[in-house]
């Protein structure tokens, strides 16, 4: 087993690079991010362990943090100061720029993955979600519409200038950032929504996840009901991923991460308990593997598939009195899930 100790450091996010999938970037503060600094780290995953390749230090709690889709040293975070930082990994001092425009923390930041556009969005707590030009270091547009704490603000993987928010005021909104225009708003759940995300497969399909405890899928077509919904944690629902078709997973403040198929009658494909809070999952759709990252102020991970060899791992971040502590080790779910993308097992 694989491990990195970073002492007084608690997880916030963690991104696989899209050009190095041995890379990795992790967003985190201090007595999450309640007081003092944040840290970006980026670790390299070797043969024989977990190495720390650059740490950064910020004045205030990193929330939240994005890779560039152009360079592979270049990536964004934000900050509970409400600004967000470009960094450049391979230059020892690291920050390059800093980005000013909210008034309160920014929760999270997106790099844009279609071809032919260069930008990164950003949502707040103070209710705005912002586009920024990294490469001219501009605020390119201001969008407002919720009434509540942004959480989640993610690009469209298919269409350009498109990305969605979610938001405590309980709404799904899809933005088009040529008109500065909320396109759609859907009151999608009655209590706040912490994570949103894209099909990658669908243009039209996107998913929510809420404090609620439920998932619902959405066909933008058609919102007048989700296309499904998914019941079964006990506590709110940080985050998740669709990462095959109509399989995706979720992570919730009960210590849970659950595998789910919103196609099939039972939905509910597996359950991974944890003595630690679950925060973040998302998948990089960029890396040739299949990557899934999960994290909060308790507990990051990372799973990959090694190309020297078919085996699937797991790189977990863990808060222990006050230490952030990264193992890397193989997993039974995770291989069950490698062979079920495989199309060798069973879903």
């Amino acid at each position: 087993m694989k491990s990195f100790k970073s002492p007084g450091r608690h997880g916030y996010a963690v991104e696989i690079s899209p050009f190095l999938p041995s890379t990795i970037a992790c967003a985190s503060s201090q007595y999450y991010g309640i007081a003092g600094c944040g840290t970006l780290l980026v670790l390299e995953q070797r043969e024989a362990d977990v190495s720390l390749v650059r740490n950064f230090d910020w004045n205030d709690g990193l929330f939240d943090v994005t890779w560039s889709e152009n360079n592979e040293h270049v990536l964004v975070t934000g900050g509970g100061d409400g600004s967000l930082q470009i960094w450049d990994t391979a230059n020892p001092q690291g920050l390059l720029q800093v980005l000013k425009g909210h008034t309160q923390e920014v929760y999270s930041v997106d790099w844009s993955q279609t071809r032919g556009e260069t930008l990164v969005v950003s949502g707040s707590w103070d209710h705005t979600a912002k586009v920024w030009d990294p490469e001219r270091c501009q605020l390119v547009n201001s969008l407002q519409g919720h009434e509540g704490v942004i959480y989640s603000t993610i690009w469209s993987p298919h269409i350009p200038a498109c990305f969605a928010s979610a938001s405590g005021d309980g709404t799904l909104r899809v933005w088009d950032v040529k008109a500065g225009s909320c396109r759609l708003a859907v009151p999608a759940h009655r209590a706040e929504i912490l994570s949103c995300d894209w099909c990658k497969y669908d243009q039209n399909v996107l998913v929510t996840g809420s404090v609620d405890c439920s998932l619902r899928v959405w066909d933008l077509r058609n919102v007048r009901h989700p296309l499904a919904q998914m019941m079964g944690h006990s506590y709110a629902i940080r985050r998740f991923c669709p990462f095959y078709k109509t399989v995706l997973a979720s992570c919730s403040y009960d210590f849970t991460v659950r595998f789910w198929d919103y196609s099939k009658n039972q939905t509910l494909l597996e359950m991974l308990e944890h003595h630690s809070e679950f925060l973040l999952i998302s998948v990089n759709p960029h890396c040739t593997a299949w990557s899934v990252d999960l994290t909060s102020p308790l507990m990051s991970i990372c799973c990959s598939k090694q190309s020297s060899a078919e085996r699937w791992c797991a790189l977990f971040v863990e808060c222990v009195q006050g230490i952030s502590h990264v193992q890397y080790q193989s997993t039974q779910l995770i291989e069950m899930w490698a062979a079920v993308l495989r199309g060798a097992g069973p879903v």
